[in-house]
């Protein structure tokens, strides 16, 4: 695959099974992309550096995933100008509630698209959709997608 132009992040490996929905579905797209872990309240300063040189390393979109107070996004949004896509992972007794409260509740200038908890596939339909505003073959590919749903 050549350079990655989308981020997908995960605040623990036990988001893995999750995140790979999203892997999943940019590869069907052909959409290159790089998976990591990177936990906003373990090791912080590597989250700010990695969303700090994702636009010089040509990334386009970043997709993050988090569960509990689920920070990652946010802190991601905070230290890049581009979009990030919230996943909330549903874990511990709420479920993956107040992960979702937790990244839809983000100050003004600071926005993180968010999707339903635990739809990871949505956020790289989202992802795909961002690219294709600039990208004539993903967009067939993300029409193509939408279309084989519809049937």
């Amino acid at each position: 695959m050549s350079t990655p132009v989308v981020g997908i992040l995960m605040g623990s490996a036990s988001d893995q099974n999750t995140m790979q929905k999203a892997a999943d579905l940019l590869q069907e797209l052909g959409i290159p992309y790089e998976m990591n872990v990177c936990s906003a309240h373990r090791n912080p300063d590597r989250t700010a550096e990695y969303a700090k040189t994702a636009v010089t390393r040509g990334l386009k979109v970043l997709i993050a995933g988090a569960g509990l107070a689920a920070a990652l996004p946010g802190v991601l949004a905070a230290h890049t100008p581009l979009p990030v896509i919230g996943v909330p992972i549903g874990a511990g007794p709420l479920q993956g509630q107040d992960a979702l409260y937790a990244i839809v509740q983000m100050p003004p200038g600071i926005p993180v698209a968010t999707v339903g908890i635990d739809n990871a596939r949505n956020a790289a339909v989202l992802a795909a959709q961002i690219i294709a505003l600039f990208d004539e073959g993903v967009r067939e590919r993300v029409l193509a997608y939408r279309k084989k749903l519809s049937q």
